[in-house]
């Protein structure tokens, strides 16, 4: 709380209206003297003066008036508490007028709400007046501290009981008012919450909230005949978050761990019941505990941002999974909850979750906030990140690596299709994660290193379902393309030397590394021997995607299907054409060909996932012109496609690096200007684009370069070892 001023009432009065009175009388006296000095003919400035002082005295009383009008609402609304002293009976005035107004507030908005929870229609729609009020931290504290955790839990539950009475007695009127206006609530609450326990935030209201929350959580609650638990109440705030300000990791450190925790006390039994086939009988499925809103059959009508749809829906949504939505707004609160291992236990919590819990999530096949939330953990550039992307691949490899085998024909076969279908639902986030990580496929392929406890066969395997997804296996590709790009971008110039390093963005070491030769200076067969070097090496990795996937559609039958529209549209936007974001353009041709293309925005992503830079570079190019290549048409399967891709990459690298500068420019459709210049590629037509690339292998020699990517990419025994796979030359398999 901001600092206090004690007053005492009656005195604060008096001086109100003193300060009142002396700016009137100032204001007058002003005035007369003004008159005088400018009848006497005399310098008026001191009434000016004067005047100026009962400006600011009036300031002062207006600004008074509204404190003593703030104090009298405080003592009318009893918000404020008093104190007694020698000198009499204080009352505590916050210092600031924006602090004393969220203190009543926040107060008033605390008491609606606890009527509302004792069922008060009224104070429900009189609460949602206040729900813009969440911004201001002082009003947050006098709100929560109104309310404490009780009242947090309590509000919730009275909403769903209400709800269920309004659809039993079937006034639909009442229904409607009530899914409205408690999902207001709702958000207003969970805003709230995320700022008062978020110890960063100035409206935070201190640790012993968060134990007192954990508390009314596991108690039983009741709101008229409804019993439930806290948690199951508290789990419709959860789900009533938009993310802004995200909840805080210590936040999920306390509440969060210990819903993962009261859960499975809760239901360990009856799920190790369900496992085997006499308790399948008896104990059925392995149920999670739904909140409130599940338990009462209300489907989503109390749930922001979704249709109410009929009274009786059967959307449900456990506890475990509206804190999986609140927790999927930040990295810091998602690793809090993921990256932890409960006293006693001998998992972490996604592993549980992957495995232990996992049927009880597939029971009320809502993914969305399980997959959302482990996109957030897994995909950043951090420590922790790597390290729950690395568990989750190791996991999930080891789950599904049963499901698979050699078929007849020697290509993948699914032998267990129930074990496939069952971890199928995690195939995109799964995907994510690889492709946040992508330069660890290469060095797992490349150097036969390890991710963690993740190795060359465990990462097959996670591909295998990885790939078996649309668009998990585009931002496959789309990672792989820049990572490849990043590569070829590490390349210097032609012209390289220890004179120009500096200006270049280089050292004098890269000009010794890059210096096959050693003459000194980094010239053209320097360049195209790394750039050999990193085609090569890119190819395997891309090798290991696409014919991954290709197997995988194979396995489910889907072989027909000869190229992802995804890939289509990632060659017709020219996706593999920019430069590394940050990259330096050292020669004119390349300068000019890129033009407004690289810009800042463009740049700024130099430090973002691949996926991301990937969908960059796409929508740049397709607010410039979609299509640029026509070949997309073409492309009859996903390889094809990637040799595309590859061929752009290599033609982009070889512009760059100054490969094509001394080349005579002719006067081709995709030149222009005296001397002859290449065009920028924005203002190229798809046939100029395509003419541009074939002269680049024709005149530039980048032919060699896309067969070594070629004769790599398609050999794909290394797949066939790690997958236990035994696929004939004749199947297309690109021996």
């Amino acid at each position: 709380m901001t600092e206090f001023t004690g007053v005492k009432p009656a005195e604060f009065d008096t001086m109100a209206s003193k300060h009142t009175e002396t700016a009137r009388q100032l204001e007058e006296l002003a005035h007369a003297l003004h008159s005088e000095l400018q009848s006497a003919g005399l310098d008026t400035s001191p009434a000016a003066r004067l005047r100026q002082l009962a400006g600011r005295v009036t300031t002062q009383a207006e600004d008074l008036r509204r404190r003593q009008k703030l104090v009298h609402e405080l003592q009318r609304q009893k918000v404020t508490f008093g104190m007694s002293t020698a000198a009499g009976s204080f009352l505590e005035m916050p210092d600031g007028l924006e602090a004393a107004k969220g203190l009543l507030d926040g107060t008033l908005a605390g008491r609606a709400a606890l009527t509302a929870a004792d069922g008060d229609a009224k104070a429900l729609a009189e609460l949602q007046k206040y729900a813009s009020r969440t911004g201001d931290a002082e009003f947050v504290k006098a709100f929560l501290g109104t309310l404490g955790a009780q009242g947090v839990t309590r509000l919730p539950g009275s909403l769903a009981a209400r709800l269920r009475d309004a659809r039993t007695h079937g006034d639909s009127d009442r229904l409607a008012e009530l899914s409205g206006q408690g999902k207001g609530a709702l958000r207003m609450l969970s805003t709230a919450l995320a700022k008062g326990t978020d110890p960063k935030n100035p409206a935070y209201v201190g640790a012993g909230f968060l134990k007192d929350l954990v508390r009314e959580g596991r108690a039983e609650q009741k709101a008229g005949d409804t019993k439930y638990t806290g948690y199951q109440a508290q789990a419709l705030i959860w789900r009533a978050h938009d993310g802004k300000p995200p909840y805080s990791k210590e936040f999920m450190e306390v509440v969060g761990r210990d819903v993962i925790v009261y859960e499975y006390e809760q239901r360990k039994d009856e799920w190790a019941a369900s496992k085997d086939l006499l308790g399948r009988m008896f104990a059925g499925a392995q149920v999670p505990i739904v909140d409130l809103a599940g338990a009462l059959g209300l489907g989503t009508m109390l749930r922001p941002g979704t249709h109410a749809g009929n009274p009786g829906a059967k959307a449900m949504s456990s506890l475990v999974d509206d804190l999986f939505h609140a927790a999927k707004s930040s990295r810091e609160a998602s690793h809090a909850l993921l990256d932890h291992t409960p006293a006693g236990w001998q998992e972490s919590v996604l592993d549980y979750l992957l495995t232990t819990r996992w049927g009880a999530s597939r029971h009320l096949g809502d993914y969305a906030p399980f997959n959302n939330l482990l996109v957030t953990s897994t995909t950043g550039r951090d420590a922790t990140s790597r390290k729950l992307a690395a568990e989750m691949m190791k996991t999930v490899a080891d789950e599904v690596r049963p499901a698979f085998g050699k078929g007849e024909s020697g290509n993948l076969e699914i032998t267990d299709r129930g074990t496939f279908d069952r971890f199928a639902p995690l195939s995109y986030p799964l995907a994510r994660a690889i492709a946040a990580n992508i330069g660890q496929l290469s060095n797992l392929i490349l150097n036969h290193a390890t991710f963690g406890k993740v190795a060359a066969t465990d990462m097959s395997y996670a591909l295998v379902l990885a790939a078996s997804h649309d668009a998990g296996f585009e931002a496959l590709v789309r990672a792989q393309t820049e990572h490849m790009r990043a590569a070829l971008g590490t390349v210097p110039p032609v012209g390289l030397n220890a004179s120009n390093a500096e200006r270049l963005g280089f050292t004098k070491a890269d000009v010794k590394k890059f210096d096959f030769d050693k003459d000194g200076r980094v010239d053209t067969a320097d360049i195209t021997h790394f750039l050999v070097n990193r085609t090569v090496a890119a190819a395997r990795p891309f090798t290991f995607i696409v014919e991954i996937r290709r197997q995988v559609l194979i396995a489910q039958g889907l072989d027909d299907k000869k190229a992802d529209e995804a890939l289509k549209t990632m060659v017709g936007d020219a996706i593999g054409l920019l430069p590394v974001p940050g990259a330096k353009q050292a020669c004119e041709l390349a300068t000019g060909a890129f033009g407004k293309l690289v810009s800042t925005t463009y740049d700024k992503f130099a430090g973002a996932a691949y996926d991301e830079i990937a969908s960059q570079v796409a929508q740049q190019m397709s607010e410039h012109r979609r299509g640029l290549d026509d070949t997309y048409r073409t492309v009859a399967d996903n390889r094809l496609a990637v040799e595309r891709l590859a061929e752009q990459m290599v033609a982009t690298a070889m512009l760059d690096k100054g490969l094509l500068e001394r080349l005579v420019l002719e006067k081709h459709s995709f030149t222009a200007g005296t001397p002859r210049t290449i065009k920028p590629f924005a203002e190229m037509t798809p046939q100029e684009y395509s003419q541009f690339l074939a002269w680049t292998r024709e005149s530039g020699g980048s032919n060699d370069l896309l067969d070594r990517f070629h004769n790599t990419f398609r050999t794909t025994t290394e797949v066939d070892d790690y997958l236990d796979l035994e696929i004939p030359a004749s199947s297309g398999g690109g021996k």
